[in-house]
């Protein structure tokens, strides 16, 4: 539609960001189905990928890691992550593969600050906003050897083409660990 392009264009040029993702957002989400934040399609990454998304269910775990130079359930790999507030951001940050789901993979967020070993204010702080943390220890995915943490309670699905790079495996049993809280959470 070269019409509504050129109006998009305008409204950028007069610094109308905000109701240009807008328009993105409700043009993706279904027809007949009212946008959610967790619906909503992930915003470009800077680079000009997918990134990841959020997705509820529907998801087939495994534990299939292989050093083949490709992303498979049980590596942490590097992709593009939104930020919860789906205003475009985002950060390329680790994930821990999952599984599948069709020709995406499945996968949960790390970060190497402290949430589930946190201080009871700051634990209290993310379980009211339905966060949780599995903590799985350090691994050569952290250059500095930091420990690490998977988000459980956020599914991502991202394209193995938007995946930058393989950090390590992650051993079986800290994997199954982070599937038993996942499958708990999600009813996998």
């Amino acid at each position: 539609m070269p019409g509504l392009r050129s109006v998009l264009s305008r409204l950028l040029a007069v610094g109308g960001r905000a109701a240009l993702r807008e328009l993105e957002r409700r043009d993706a989400a279904p027809r007949g189905v009212p946008p959610t934040p967790d619906a909503a399609p992930a915003r470009p990454r800077p680079r000009g990928g997918a990134g990841a998304r959020v997705v509820p269910g529907g998801v087939r775990v495994e534990y299939a890691p292989r050093a083949d130079g490709h992303p498979d359930p049980g590596e942490v790999v590097w992709a593009w992550v939104p930020f919860e507030e789906g205003d475009g951001r985002g950060k390329d940050r680790p994930v821990l593969v999952v599984g599948r789901a069709g020709e995406d993979l499945v996968a949960l967020m790390m970060t190497s600050k402290d949430h589930a070993g946190a201080t009871a204010r700051d634990a209290a702080d993310e379980a009211r906003h339905g966060r949780v943390w599995v903590d799985v220890g350090s691994g050569p995915w952290d250059r500095r050897g930091r420990p690490s943490e998977v988000r459980v309670d956020r599914v991502l699905h991202v394209a193995p083409r938007d995946v930058r790079r393989e950090g390590a495996a992650l051993d079986r049993a800290r994997f199954e660990e982070v599937v038993r809280e996942a499958r708990r959470l999600h009813g996998w």
